[in-house]
């Protein structure tokens, strides 16, 4: 481009702001917009400001809906600007002059609005910066015009291979809005089975049931979507689906066979999220969340155990948590046979009674109260045992049984009461006859 071509360029724009700049309609367009972002302005910070959802930054533990309103009351005044210009563009349209200035006004905005749903709802820093490089730069195209020259120009690149044919556009348009699918589906499930979390009218199970049926329709929608996106024919997917149905049942029924248990174990509510639970095989652990496939299991000392659905129904299973938090223990120990055992028995019982996990007092029924009594008579002493009730598991931070065994060992020995050893009598028959061996 040369020195004549740029003169040229500068001299037909001048001309066209001249122009411009000398139509009325020009100045009729400049108020029309002033007005728009004036009353867009207005009206967003009064509804801000009035209502408390939109107003008042949200704690963490706030309800979903609560910090979705807020981020709306973001978003207002874009918002409400795009729609007023949208509608004085149609009216500018239907009194027969050109809206130039006001559509350029209005291609910003959208640019300015999408921007502000990112900064608004997208909180994952790689999410962000994909749909601030590559989704508003797509929008601008679209907003210019010039999205469909682009889209025509990627499918001229393609690659043949037998009957398939595929294309730059074909390939660009599922990367990226199955990557858009997939993140709002994700999103869409946090912020669901947020929402039913923390719906105080539910009971756990039957939360967690809606949670993961919404989890499993909101993953057909999405694989719906994408299939579309992908070009695939719905009608002719049915078809071969019906063809293969059995095979992939036998191949994952497993797979469906721990989310069908899933759905039964939070419908008869057998099993509920804070339930501590112990295996056949000795595992154990504190039930902290109900995937579609498995269970977690939290243990004391910081293992995650993830359980097959299916192993709740199919195995032996205690949960000791399940219908009362209370629970029965009991702690052995062995006394000489010379002690007092009745007046052992009462000074124990009342020295246990003092933990302050202990269930006792005197309004706590007979059965419940902390109890001693002899086990068995053994070969050095006597077998003793102490009988508690509790509530919640004794381990963890509930560690109640080794603080017994110490109150029990300092009670014994404050009564001077020691714990028997095994010890062995050797006899020694026909002592002068061994004498004489020597």
């Amino acid at each position: 481009m040369d020195f004549t071509s740029i003169s040229t360029l500068i001299s037909d724009f001048l001309k066209l702001a001249e122009q411009a700049f000398g139509d009325t309609s020009t100045y009729i367009q400049l108020c029309v917009l002033a007005t728009i972002y004036s009353c867009s302005f207005g009206i967003a910070y009064k509804i801000r400001h009035s209502v408390g959802l939109t107003h008042n930054e949200p704690l963490d533990s706030a309800h979903p809906v609560r910090k979705l309103a807020y981020r709306v009351g973001g978003i207002l005044f874009p918002l409400l600007a795009i729609i007023l210009l949208q509608v004085s563009t149609k009216a500018g349209k239907s009194l027969e002059y050109t809206p130039w200035l006001i559509e350029t006004a209005l291609a910003i905005a959208i640019l300015l609005f999408f921007n502000s749903l990112i900064r608004a709802f997208v909180q994952h820093k790689f999410a962000a910066s994909l749909f601030r490089w590559v989704g508003q730069p797509i929008l601008l195209l679209h907003l210019l015009g010039l999205l469909p020259t682009v889209i025509v120009g990627l499918e001229e690149v393609s690659l043949t291979v037998g009957n398939v044919s595929v294309s730059a556009y074909g390939v660009f348009r599922v990367l990226i809005f199955g990557s858009f699918l997939f993140w709002l589906g994700r999103v869409s499930n946090n912020f669901g089975k947020a929402v039913i979390r923390k719906q105080t009218s539910l009971d756990i199970p039957t939360k967690e049931v809606f949670t993961k049926l919404f989890e499993v329709g909101l993953f057909c929608i999405v694989i719906l979507l994408l299939l579309n996106v992908m070009g695939v024919n719905l009608t002719t997917l049915a078809v071969f689906g019906g063809a293969v149905g059995v095979g992939l049942g036998l191949g994952l029924q497993s797979i469906a066979s721990n989310f069908i248990s899933g759905i039964i174990i939070l419908l008869d509510r057998s099993l509920t999220v804070g339930d501590f639970v112990e295996l056949d095989d000795g595992q154990k652990g504190f039930v902290r969340e109900f995937r579609m496939r498995y269970a977690v299991l939290e243990t004391y000392d910081g293992k995650d155990i993830l359980v097959p659905n299916e192993k709740f129904i199919s195995s032996l299973m205690i949960n000791w948590t399940h219908k009362d938090p209370k629970q029965r223990y009991r702690v052995d120990f062995s006394v000489p046979y010379a002690t007092d055992i009745r007046s052992m028995v009462e000074f124990i019982k009342e020295a246990v009674a003092t933990h302050p996990q202990v269930i006792s007092g005197l309004d706590v029924p007979f059965e419940e109260r902390p109890d001693c009594e002899i086990d068995s008579f053994g070969d050095s002493g006597v077998n003793m045992f102490v009988e508690f009730w509790m509530i919640g598991i004794d381990d963890g931070k509930n560690r109640v049984g080794g603080d017994l065994m110490l109150i029990i060992f300092e009670t014994l020995r404050a009564n001077g009461i020691e714990i028997p050893f095994p010890q062995r009598e050797v006899r020694i028959l026909n002592p002068d006859q061994q004498a004489n061996k020597y």
